[in-house]
């Protein structure tokens, strides 16, 4: 009998976001404000990760996001990425980048197979973006981004995590900018196990930029099978797009299509869930693959409704440079 990713709440799963490295060289406010401090090392290799993607992808996966850390950071990350994108059945290979060395680098990931890039931009002054990640990078990765658009990626979103105080402020010079034909995409800071007081004095509710936008003649459009979490609004006269990622919005999981697998193999069924399920020993042999596709349906039965986030229950995740956001 075939198997399929399917919950016992009819939810299914077209959508994983694959880690694979849990670096970071970054020292973003909200994730790693004193820098990464782990084991750099034990992550998944190639092989193990054609056979992760080989497994899930006979089991309906359609779309694979590469995500760390800083993903780019992997010196096989070229590799990492044909390997995924030659997986029969696995139509999209999306990345989140910081945007890393983009400009120099941007060309070979399009050429080695990835189609679609994320690429976190938290502040559009070199100043609030130094301020927010750590690091004096706003015109690489702005140039970066400008070179995807020109090569080819479909499409280039920008990720910018939604903070009071710190970049607020921006918020309508953000929302100008996807009038000229950006895809943006804010994310309501949510609280892991490291960010608690951060959290707290930063955390700014989505509602926020939804009435910007609907005051200004924005309209939801219709969720696509294999997007994120994005609610996404556009406007009749304007090429852009304005999407929020709202966690703390009612329903919010009732739209869950993705798994997340750990840079070291751990399957996590919710971003905030109480640990990862260990899938490496089924990572070693080709002949494991009907194994692993058993595993994770198996264990796709204890996926819960929703998250604890509104009970202040964050799961085990320290932060989100450990499974990939």
């Amino acid at each position: 009998m075939d198997k399929f990713l399917i919950d016992r709440f009819g939810r299914s799963f077209p959508y994983l976001r694959l880690s694979v490295t849990d670096v970071c060289n970054f020292k973003c406010s909200y994730c790693l404000p004193d820098g990464y401090k782990g084991d750099a090392g034990g992550f998944l290799g190639v092989d193990e990760i054609r056979r992760l993607i080989a497994g899930f992808a006979e089991l309906g996966t359609r779309k694979v996001r590469l995500t760390g850390g800083e993903p780019t950071l992997r010196k096989d990350f070229l590799d990492i990425a044909r390997v995924v994108s030659q997986t029969p059945g696995i139509e999209t290979v999306a990345m989140t980048t910081n945007g890393y060395k983009l400009p120099q680098r941007a060309q070979s990931f399009y050429d080695a197979g990835v189609n679609a890039i994320n690429i976190s931009i938290d502040g559009l002054t070199p100043e609030r973006f130094e301020l927010i990640t750590g690091k004096n990078r706003f015109e690489e990765v702005m140039d970066g981004l400008n070179l995807c658009r020109e090569i080819g990626f479909a499409p280039v979103k920008v990720n910018a995590v939604l903070l009071k105080d710190l970049n607020d402020s921006e918020l309508d010079a953000f929302i100008q900018w996807a009038c000229g034909g950006v895809n943006l995409r804010f994310i309501e800071l949510m609280e892991t196990g490291e960010n608690r007081a951060y959290f707290d004095k930063y955390h700014l509710s989505g509602d926020v930029l939804v009435k910007k936008l609907v005051d200004s003649g924005w309209s939801e459009t219709a969720r696509d099978v294999l997007g994120g979490p994005a609610r996404v609004w556009k406007h009749p006269n304007q090429e852009g797009s304005v999407g929020l990622i709202a966690p703390y919005s009612r329903d919010f999981c009732t739209t869950c299509n993705r798994l997340r697998v750990s840079a070291k193999g751990g399957l996590h069924l919710c971003l905030f869930g109480d640990g990862g399920h260990d899938l490496r020993p089924l990572l070693q042999l080709d002949s494991d693959k009907e194994t692993l596709k058993d595993t994770v349906c198996e264990l796709l039965d204890l996926k819960v409704a929703g998250h604890g986030l509104h009970d202040r229950h964050t799961g085990a995740t320290p932060h989100f440079a450990s499974i990939g956001g």
